[in-house]
């Protein structure tokens, strides 16, 4: 099996771009954009650190928790969470953002570029959070890109069928953290019992 290893091989295969294709990449959210955002309730957002490795990560939150601040501009929550912090310090590190939102039973998806930069000023907060659903701090992403996904990908993977779904799997972090720390299956179900209570109990905060 032969490797690409350049863009000319790389076309050879896929051939060009039309340019019916690059004129929807447009430099902000238009209006169907902003109707998309406005009740997505998930998406998943990849960030790079200083070394040039990639972190994605899925954010669920309430319908819409990615706010317009203006057609250019947007605003995402952070809220509780295991506190590794990877794709904030990746923010800090060079601010490269993309943003991939999902609509639930829509097929297109809408992918985001841009740079990011994190803030902790109160009015920010306030807006994006609550006395039970608290915002930790709050991402603003300077859009760059931002354009439509067609629907393929999620028509092929059946996303939105509940006939193609595949019966629900039971994660233990327990198992895997306790065996990495060569513990026994007492901390592997103590683990496993704070996780049930973040979904539960904690799920809009860490706090006991």
């Amino acid at each position: 099996m032969a490797k690409i290893e350049s863009v000319q091989a790389l076309r050879e295969v896929l051939g060009p771009s039309k340019p019916t294709t690059f004129a929807k990449i447009l430099p902000r959210v238009e209006p169907q954009g902003a109707e998309f955002l406005r009740v997505s309730p998930f998406a998943v957002i990849s960030t790079v650190d200083a070394q040039g490795v990639v972190e994605s990560s899925p954010k669920g939150d309430l319908a819409g928790f990615i706010r317009l601040e203006d057609e250019r501009t947007l605003l995402l929550p952070e809220r509780a969470g295991n506190n590794l912090a990877f794709g904030l310090q990746n923010i800090l590190a060079n601010g490269r953002i993309g943003i991939i939102a999902f609509r639930p039973g829509t097929g297109e998806t809408l992918r985001i570029t841009g740079r990011a930069e994190i803030h902790d000023d109160a009015d920010l907060l306030a807006m994006l959070g609550g006395a039970d659903k608290p915002a930790l701090l709050a991402i603003r992403v300077h859009v760059e890109r931002c354009y439509f996904h067609c629907a393929r990908s999620v028509l092929r993977a059946g996303l939105w069928n509940p006939q193609t779904w595949a019966s629900s799997q039971q994660v233990s972090f327990g198992k895997i953290i306790a065996e990495g720390l060569a513990q026994g299956p007492e901390v592997a179900s103590a683990i496993d019992e704070s996780v049930q209570g973040a979904y539960t109990t904690r799920l809009w905060s860490n706090k006991v």
